[in-house]
């Protein structure tokens, strides 16, 4: 199980990479537009760093949603090996046994 703080920190960014997507996205477009003059696109980099560092969608990371592990993420099914083994040998998930030859 991971650390609650971690799993809190990552709903937070969250949060602030939904409030924050359309204006980002906005200032990107000015900022790599050639057509414009060169200050303004220089004004839109600035404001672009204004905005909080974690509010960019890079700074999100995988964790699963049963124990919050954010490494050996499955993007499919978003749990990790680990609760998905266990969930699938307690017969869980529908169509999932155990394999063997």
């Amino acid at each position: 199980m991971a650390k609650v703080s971690m799993i809190e920190r990552q709903k937070k960014r969250e949060k602030l990479v939904a409030k924050y997507a359309a204006k980002r996205a906005a200032l990107k477009e000015i900022a790599k537009n050639e057509d414009l003059p060169m200050e303004e696109r220089f004004k839109a980099r600035l404001a672009l760093a204004k905005l909080p560092r974690n509010s960019s969608a890079t700074r999100l990371n995988n964790r699963c949603m049963v124990t919050g592990r954010p490494r050996s993420y499955y993007r499919k099914l978003k749990m990790s090996r680990i609760a998905l083994r266990d969930l699938a040998s307690n017969g869980q998930i529908p169509g999932m046994v155990k394999s063997s030859w």
